[in-house]
């Protein structure tokens, strides 16, 4: 595996940082998670332009401009022979000293890993998930903005740890106002007859890249989506749920903190998303490879 860091590729064994790096001592920097299929690069312009608004948010100058990034990305793929695969791409605040004084810091770093990736189990596609409620909240907006999709994890691990413990894959989380706000690592849906919805950026959501396909997709099918605050009980009486995520695509849950979403089974409406989005997946993205 060939790792790119700050315009220079690596073996994994010598792709490394310095401990004095604020990505590392403080989780100071911002990431994207970048799917590739059939050779090209999913949502690319949109990741980066991710990238650069959680960026600016931290007062973060990246070192190189938007189509730099973009062709890092994709000759990091080329390199490592990717045509199906995931592509983790990191920017530090760089190295600086044992203070969290920033201004210390003189040159951000950027890192681009080109890999494979499961998130869940095949079986869990084809029969769904079954999630818990955590008692971890959202971070507040006005503490670290969940927007910002910042190396500071935390908050999403404890929760992962939560539902590991309930024997769960994933989990939901809710704000401080008690409405859901996502889950660890993914956004969250519901079917409520022929409407689709889903909590507000403002409610915590991450501003998910799949999460904008499916509102597209639900357009060009005629179904209604509204952007609302939703609470358990809206969950548990929904007529089905599913999960999007870049790793995780777009998953069905059957349960939900032991009551069961729908027929117990994965949906009409979700299976008609999962097949648009794959087919999406088919012919759309930035070519790694000339043709």
């Amino acid at each position: 595996m060939k790792i790119y860091i700050d315009g220079k590729f690596f073996s994994q064994e010598n792709a490394k940082i310095s401990v004095f790096d604020h990505g590392l001592l403080y989780g100071d920097g911002i990431f994207e998670g970048i799917r590739a299929y059939h050779g090209r690069v999913f949502k690319l312009k949109e990741h980066i332009d991710r990238l650069f608004c959680s960026a600016k948010a931290i007062l973060l100058a990246l070192p190189v401009s938007h189509a730099e990034i973009m062709r890092a990305v994709v000759t990091t793929c080329r390199r490592n022979r990717i045509r199906d695969g995931y592509i983790r791409l990191v920017v530090t605040r760089g190295v600086g000293g044992l203070g969290l004084n920033p201004n210390r810091c003189k040159r951000p770093s950027v890192i681009v890993i080109a890999d494979k990736i499961q998130l869940y189990p095949q079986e869990f596609y084809e029969r769904g998930l079954e999630i818990i409620t955590v008692a971890t909240v959202r971070n507040l907006h006005s503490a670290l903005n969940p927007a910002i999709k910042s190396l500071n994890y935390l908050n999403n691990i404890l929760a992962k740890i939560e539902a590991n413990n309930g024997g769960c894959e994933e989990a939901i989380m809710l704000n401080a106002e008690g409405f859901v706000s996502e889950c660890t690592g993914d956004n969250i849906f519901i079917v409520k007859g022929r409407q689709l919805l889903t909590p507000p950026l403002s409610a915590g959501a991450l501003y998910g890249i799949t999460r904008g396909v499916v509102i597209e997709l639900a357009q060009e099918l005629g179904i209604s989506v509204a952007e609302t605050n939703l609470t358990r009980y809206d969950l548990f009486n929904a007529d089905e749920c599913f999960l999007t995520g870049t790793g995780a695509e777009l998953i069905p849950v059957v349960k939900i903190d032991g009551r069961v979403v729908g027929s117990g089974k994965p949906g009409r409406i979700t299976k008609t998303f999962v097949a648009k989005y794959r087919k999406l997946t088919q012919t759309s993205g930035e070519p790694i490879y000339e043709s």
